[in-house]
């Protein structure tokens, strides 16, 4: 017996329990015809009927079974890898236009398999390996590139980087994460804590009550700030970055008359170029970059 998945009243299997038993059902469901499948479409496109679109869902759950198999290699259940990739499937079905005069499957791959890379990225290792599209694209091509050779030598790898557009030193650092392995944050229960060849990270924190990721965001935070008040001040007009510097950035610092002398203006015209000055470098280390 398999568990179900509702979709807005309608039930659909999905591999949890007995896999086995699942895959077995899914392949005595026939698959549709070509004006079946296109009928069925049209409804849920025009009419919105539910129905047809759990029909077209069901009629495919086979091939997201075959897309998985071919994930087996990444150390992570079949059947967590076909939920995810009739995700995929259910999201196709909902895009899925029948004025395209193209097989559902044919459309719907590239979303159960965008479904099932976004898993594995999230579950392989504990720390991500790839964040960006280039380097997603990166981990899946030398994941494959693994099964059949050693260590990549330096000609392999800048073709690999060549192929897919990015750098040698890339393919070579994806490499050596891809071969690095996980450890264990805290000892084992089965390890004792004066056996002086255990040994794990949470051994080596300062204290207690450090927290690296507050240590580390700090650190970002100040760099990130740093940075843009640099290029704020940068920004300035020559008048205005002395008149700062003078005032702010120096052990003897500067009187509003001493300043007012040196540009020939009042004294209450400098505080209000300081005050417009302070004014712009606050709102570039404050507000949110536009991305």
């Amino acid at each position: 017996m398999t568990n179900a998945l509702m979709l807005r009243g309608q039930t659909l299997p999905v591999p949890v329990g007995n896999l086995e038993s699942y895959i077995h059902a899914i392949h005595a469901i026939p698959v549709l015809e070509a004006e079946e499948e296109r009928d069925l479409a049209e409804r849920l496109k025009y009419a919105g009927d539910l129905e047809a679109a759990r029909q077209l869902i069901l009629h495919n759950l086979r091939f997201v079974v075959k897309v998985a198999r071919g994930y087996s290699g990444y150390g992570l259940s079949l059947g967590d890898l076909v939920q995810e990739g009739n995700v995929g499937l259910m999201k196709a079905v909902k895009r899925f236009d029948p004025g395209m005069n193209v097989r559902l499957i044919s459309f719907a791959v590239h979303w159960i398999k965008a479904e099932i890379h976004e898993f594995i990225l999230r579950n392989w290792k504990i720390v991500k390996v790839a964040t960006t599209k280039a380097q997603r694209k990166l981990f899946f091509n030398l994941r494959s590139s693994k099964q059949r050779l050693g260590w990549l030598n330096q000609e392999e790898a800048a073709s690999m980087a060549a192929d897919l557009g990015v750098s040698t030193a890339e393919v070579l650092e994806m490499e050596k994460r891809l071969s690095a392995h996980d450890v264990a944050f805290d000892l084992g229960a089965d390890q004792d804590d004066e056996d002086n060849t255990s040994f794990s990270p949470s051994q080596y924190l300062a204290a207690e009550s450090a927290d690296p990721a507050e240590t580390l965001e700090a650190e970002e935070w100040d760099t990130y700030t740093r940075e843009r008040f640099h290029g704020a001040l940068a920004s300035l007009d020559a008048r205005s970055q002395d008149i700062l510097a003078s005032r702010w950035l120096v052990e003897d610092k500067a009187t509003l008359q001493e300043l007012a002398e040196k540009y020939s203006v009042s004294a209450e015209r400098i505080r209000q170029l300081e005050n417009a000055a302070v004014s712009k470098l606050r709102l570039a280390v404050l507000e949110p970059e536009v991305a």
